[in-house]
């Protein structure tokens, strides 16, 4: 397995440091709004990556922080005439139901920064009495210069920065490049005792004191939008390595920005779309699909076009997968030699699955493995006369596996008010064809068909399977 490290700027063989653990760190939300589609994008992914990996046999212990304190949320809470805590703990529940409805596996740990602040505090210590860190008047700042290898995640031209020709100079501040540890307290702010004064911790450190809380002094993975390269994974590097005296992460991925009209998704662009909306409009689960049929690393262009495509394109996949269920119903009988020269080019398919999520987890090959893989599972199993309810039974099992690894399912149910009508429709199907009525049989089943449904026909009457509607 070969993935993309941005630390080495390279395609680099990947295995764990402990063949039976990996450690795997994803920056999480600031949690003061909904999450719109590009803040979705790292989620949906890394989890991707997370299955991936478990289904390779790895066993992942998978960390992803609640920023729960920052200006973004204390500005809220001032708009709202509320406090900090009470926006962290709204937007928490609220980014808990969209991962639910994203299908997000549950992290080993979600910790919150004002929960780690003794932590937080201690790092600071630690660095202030190596060396790497200065305090002035209440604000403790890490000291670049420190650290020699500064930059060399991000591979920023720091000569620059450090001239203040891209970073403006804070009168405090040694030199630009230095980043705040601790910052004093402000009026109406959240803020904790410390040697320095009351105040906060920074941005940086708190990524920092969580990952090694809770997943040791060097990660396996450590992951996030390609946006918090710099400052913030750079920072986070460069501090964690000065307290700990070890390597941070042994391999960096970051994701590319979701798109619209070429500019990038964001909150200050105004030309953002919540998860909450998309799902409305799309499902969370055709969210999830359109994500992850681009490469990560590249751009994903956003838009009713685009995502009508992926909602399309996941019906037609459980459409196979329904048929192989009602095949798999069926009357059995021993698997033929043609049958095996089927269930050989079913494994070659998902082999080219592996071989693609092998190749720096490409999610749009992937796709287009399981397209194949259920192509060929109609071909095969379903287009065969008597049909092989064993054959289909493997079919389908093999494709649940690969579409399990999106985290898609492939089945899903009925809303109450489709499922009323559905059996509404189906009770008049199965009178109409006990009276001979073909022609209005044959409507009905259309009409069935337009609702979602997969139709099979046995003795007992109409048979059908939810596929959801194109």
């Amino acid at each position: 397995m070969r993935l993309y490290n941005t630390l080495t700027k390279r395609k680099d063989e990947f295995e764990p440091a402990d063949p039976g653990e990996l450690r795997m760190y994803v920056c999480g939300p600031t949690v003061y709004d909904y999450i719109h589609v590009g803040n979705a994008r790292p989620f949906v992914f890394f989890d991707t990556a997370r299955r991936y990996f478990e289904r390779k046999g790895w066993r992942v212990r998978f960390v992803q922080n609640f920023t729960d304190v920052d200006d973004k949320i204390i500005k809220r809470a001032a708009e709202s005439g509320t406090d900090a805590k009470s926006v962290a703990d709204r937007f928490i529940a609220e980014f808990r139901r969209d991962a639910a409805g994203l299908n997000l596996l549950p992290a080993a740990k979600n910790p919150r920064v004002t929960d780690e602040i003794p932590e937080i505090i201690a790092m600071i210590g630690t660095l202030l009495a190596k060396g790497f860190a200065y305090e002035t008047d209440g604000t403790v700042y890490f000291d670049t210069a420190s650290f020699p290898e500064y930059g060399k995640l991000s591979g920023k031209n720091l000569d620059a920065l450090r001239d203040g020709a891209r970073v403006a100079v804070e009168e405090q501040k040694r030199r630009a490049t230095d980043f705040v540890l601790w910052k004093p307290a402000k009026p109406g702010e959240p803020s904790w005792p410390s040697p320095w004064g009351g105040g906060r911790p920074g941005w940086h450190i708190e990524c920092s004191v969580m990952a090694k809380k809770y997943l040791g002094d060097t990660l396996d993975i450590h992951a996030g939008g390609e946006d918090l390269i710099f400052p913030h994974h750079e920072n986070e590097t460069a501090q964690s390595e000065c307290a700990n005296g070890a390597p941070f992460a042994r391999y960096w991925l970051h994701n590319g920005m979701v798109m619209v009209d070429g500019k990038k998704m964001s909150k200050s662009e105004g030309n953002f779309r919540t998860a909450r909306e998309i799902a409305g409009e799309y499902g969370y689960d055709t969210l999830r699909f359109f994500i992850l049929t681009a490469h990560y690393r590249a751009p994903l262009n956003f838009g009713a076009e685009q995502l009508a495509a992926a909602k399309a394109g996941l019906r037609k996949l459980r459409g196979v997968a329904a048929e192989l269920t009602l095949a798999a119903s069926g009357q059995a009988r021993p698997l033929s030699a043609a049958d095996s020269e089927a269930l050989d080019a079913l494994r070659l398919a998902a082999d080219r699955f592996g071989a693609a999520m092998d190749d720096d987890l490409n999610t749009a090959n992937a796709v287009a493995a399981v397209f194949e893989y259920a192509q060929l599972a109609r071909a095969s199993c379903l287009s065969a006369r008597p049909q092989s309810a064993a054959l289909a039974e493997e079919a389908l099992a093999g494709l649940s596996r690969l579409m399990d690894v999106l985290g898609v399912a492939p089945t899903v149910e009925p809303d109450a008010e489709t499922a009323r009508r559905i059996a509404e429709l189906t009770a008049l199907r199965d009178a109409a064809r006990n009276a001979r009525d073909y022609a209005a049989s044959d409507a009905l089943r259309s009409e069935l068909t337009a609702l979602g449904c997969v139709i099979k026909d046995t003795r007992e009457g109409t048979r059908w399977i939810y596929a959801g509607r194109a």
